[in-house]
């Protein structure tokens, strides 16, 4: 029943390539979702599982956080549910022995996919700063190490806490509470490295940094633009939703520099035709733009808007909607006025006449989606294209109407409850204010590091003691070079986690390793069996229940965790934070629900809330009444500069992406299906005529390399150049293998994001 984790680590030498995919999921994806489930779970534990998931009563989906329709089907999970759960519960454990078997000299020369196959970890290990290996050690000394390190440092400055988006939003709250009880705001999160770009155009122009649909406007809509996202790998439930807007009679339109089998057709597993037959189309239209190019496309489409209305006054622009919600409307038509169509041309790499076919389809659409992911938010323009994305939007009332608005869509499941839930260096006075009054204690005000700021503070000494709930940050981040070498300069580094990743390996001269319970696992308390609560891309909040018991006796949870460690570290009389009932809330969830619902808006009554059968939806003022609490007061239109990129002759800006079989840096598999890789990653994809034009071969080894003024190239050696219908200029490669290609210093205007999304790359023949 249980898959034993592989002896050796893997290679790329028998790489396989063959044609991609033109369409998704169907009968393929059923086989490789159960067949994994039942060899290596086991016929009952699967049916337990995969019949829990995404169900009331049973437990939130880890791999997305894609929201769930009211109407749920029995098995209302994707490919990459089904795979996230095995990998999670998989009874496979690391042993004891491990620890003296492995260093971390061997365990740093180790792939992700290799680390994270060798299983749950069952107990605390701890490396000291003279050894090159783990111990195991008890919890109580775990703690009382953690707690020796943080309250030696001469400021709790010096220490960061990161959060992945894994965590629940009992666990985000109580850490966040430490934190600040603690005395610093330095709380990075997963979010500065994928959606921050979001949350700051959003809440500038519109008061709230979250989407302003529901589930069920997908199906009320008349027209979705899915720009610079592949929900076939990245969240797959959303395919159900876009083919039921489909049938609904909606057109869809996919921007993106690759072409992905999901945006073509869907193949639904749960109908016949889906198993069976041809599918669903799912694009109407595809927009093969340029990496960077969405700037330019968004500007160019409310142009045509302004142009539409001059020639037919009084019929395309919502003048109710602009002259009652919205300011800045002037400005912003005049300066596209002065849009260059050729700049325009050269940015996006597309026609004119395929910018007007989309113009016209959003002129005549009474009800509009935008929909996008970090294919947008990525960029060094990241926040000017959102908030062109919200000029298109406006222009034409599409926010705050059936059918219509802006959603990002979160890639990890409750990302979104975290920065909720407090977890943000830079949380706004209002809730800073409340937690004071809440918990009788000073809240501190300075501003803290984000993730690219807190590597920058490592690198100067700043930051001594890194504690992460979750994730894997060194694997995650951008300059893998230069971030490991930052975290190696700490003095102690602790990880709380289910399973081994690259962070494990990449530590301070002392280490720390807290094991985890997940979320498929019952967590069984003195008070009882306790739940959690998550919320997912469009604002809905609903409790998740454990299903089965802990692979490992002594588990802790992420709440039992973070409530000891405050105890340890906080537990001296006349210390902040000490006067906290943590022991309370590691035996009873529901004491922090009640603090909760005191401190976050919109989250009154939260225990009962939670408990029923649909959760609740957050409030959100743009959605539900058209009301907007940014600084103006109103929906605001902007202006922003247009800024091609520029990629010198000779070549080509390359972006990072995720194989199919990946959860973000978490690797289950060599193979990527839908791109036609097997048993390697390798690789760059590069446009046929682009391998022409550099002198290249399909198939033939290269040497990649980053080009960033004033510093040195990186690198990746040895990488397999795969022939693909990228768009002509750009490549493409997997990360977290090409993080290494991207500057430290290269991030998104105002979110300080690493720009993943075009990094300026040349190809050379591999030496040897």
């Amino acid at each position: 029943m249980t898959a034993k984790p592989p002896v050796d680590d893997v290679t790329d030498d028998g790489i396989e390539v063959s044609h991609p995919k033109h369409y998704a999921v169907g009968l393929p994806g059923v086989v490789h979702s159960m067949e994994p489930a039942l060899r290596q779970l086991g016929a009952r534990r699967t049916l337990e599982l995969m019949t829990s998931i995404n169900q009331q009563g049973g437990f939130d989906c880890m791999s997305c956080a894609w929201p769930d329709p009211d109407h749920r089907k029995t098995l209302e999970f994707c490919e990459n549910g089904a795979k996230a759960v095995i990998w999670e519960a998989t009874p496979v454990t690391v042993p004891s022995t491990f620890w003296s078997e492995h260093s971390l000299t061997e365990l740093a020369e180790k792939s992700e996919y290799w680390l994270g196959m060798q299983g749950r970890l069952t107990e605390p290990v701890y490396k000291p700063a003279d050894s090159d290996h783990y111990r195991p050690v008890g919890w109580d000394e775990a703690f009382e190490r953690i707690a020796a390190n943080l309250n030696a440092l001469d400021s709790p400055n010096r220490a960061a806490f990161y959060t992945s988006g894994r965590a629940s939003n009992e666990a985000a709250f109580a850490y966040q509470l430490f934190v600040r009880a603690f005395g610093t705001n330095n709380l990075p999160d997963c979010s500065n490295m994928c959606h921050e770009s979001t949350g700051t155009a959003l809440s500038e122009t519109i008061g709230i940094g979250k989407s302003t649909v529901s589930y069920d406007d997908f199906e009320k809509a008349e027209l979705i633009i899915v720009m610079g996202q592949n929900p076939g790998t990245n969240h797959p439930r959303m395919l159900t939703a876009l083919e039921d807007a489909k049938k609904a009679g909606a057109t869809i339109v996919s921007v993106n520099p690759l072409p992905e089998a999901a945006l073509e057709r869907y193949k639904n597993p749960q109908s016949v035709r889906g198993m069976l037959g041809k599918g669903t189309v799912i694009s109407d239209q595809f927009l093969q733009i340029r990496l960077g190019g969405d700037m330019a496309l968004l500007q160019a489409l409310s142009k045509r808007v302004l142009a539409a209305e001059a020639a037919a006054p009084g019929t395309v622009l919502d003048r109710v909607f602009l002259d009652e919600h919205c300011i800045g409307f002037d400005a912003l038509a005049a300066h596209l006025a002065e849009l260059d169509e050729a700049k325009v041309i050269e940015a996006t790499g597309l026609t004119s006449g395929e910018i007007d076919e989309l113009a016209d389809r959003y002129i005549r659409s009474n009800a509009t989606i935008i929909t996008w992911a970090m294919g947008v938010t990525q960029h060094k323009k990241a926040v000017a294209s959102i908030k062109e994305i919200v000029n298109l939007l406006l222009l034409r009332g599409n926010i705050g109407k059936p059918g219509a608005g802006a959603s990002p869509v979160r890639g990890h499941s409750n990302v979104q409850g975290d920065r909720t839930m407090g977890i943000w260096e830079r949380m706004p006075p209002a809730f800073l204010d409340a937690m004071e009054r809440e918990f009788g204690l000073p809240m501190p005000r300075e501003v803290g590091v984000d993730a690219v700021d807190a590597i920058r503070a490592m690198q100067r000494g700043e930051i001594s003691t890194w504690v992460s709930l979750g994730g894997n940050f060194v694997g995650a981040i951008s300059d893998t070079a230069a971030a490991e070498a930052a975290m190696r300069g700490t003095g102690m580094t602790v990880q709380i986690s289910t399973k081994l990743n690259r962070s494990h390996a990449v530590t301070g001269a002392e280490a720390i390793i807290l094991p985890t319970l997940g979320r498929t696992e019952i967590d069984l308390r003195e008070s009882g069996p306790q739940i959690v609560s998550v919320e997912d891309s469009v604002c809905a909040v609903h409790a998740s229940h454990g299903r089965i018991p802990p692979v490992a006796d002594g588990l802790l949870s992420e709440v039992a965790i973070v409530s000891r460690m405050a105890r340890a570290t906080l537990g001296s009389a006349g210390v902040s934070g000490a006067g906290i009932d943590w022991a309370g809330f590691e035996d009873d969830y529901d004491l922090l629900r009640e603090h909760i619902a005191r401190v976050v808006p919109g989250c009154e009554g939260y225990n009962e809330k939670i408990r029923r059968k649909e959760g609740f939806v957050l409030p959100n003022g743009p959605r539900d009444s058209r009301t907007f609490t940014n600084a103006v007061g109103k929906a605001l239109l902007t202006v922003n500069e247009l800024e091609p990129l520029v990629c010198p002759p000779g070549r080509l800006l390359l972006q990072t992406l995720r194989s199919h079989d990946q959860f973000n840096t978490t690797i289950y598999s060599l193979n990527d299906r839908y791109r036609g890789i097997k048993k390697g990653r390798n690789v760059v994809f590069v446009n046929p005529d682009d391998l022409a034009s550099l002198g290249l071969a399909d198939g033939q080894l290269v040497d990649v390399f980053s080009e960033w003024p004033g510093q040195p190239d990186r690198s990746l050696r040895g990488f397999r150049v795969v022939s693909y219908p990228t768009a002509r200029g750009c490549a493409a490669a997997y990360f977290p293998e090409a993080n290494v290609l991207v500057p430290l210093d290269s991030t998104a205007e105002r979110s300080n994001t690493p720009v993943s999304k075009a990094i300026v790359v040349r190809l050379e023949a591999a030496a040897g």
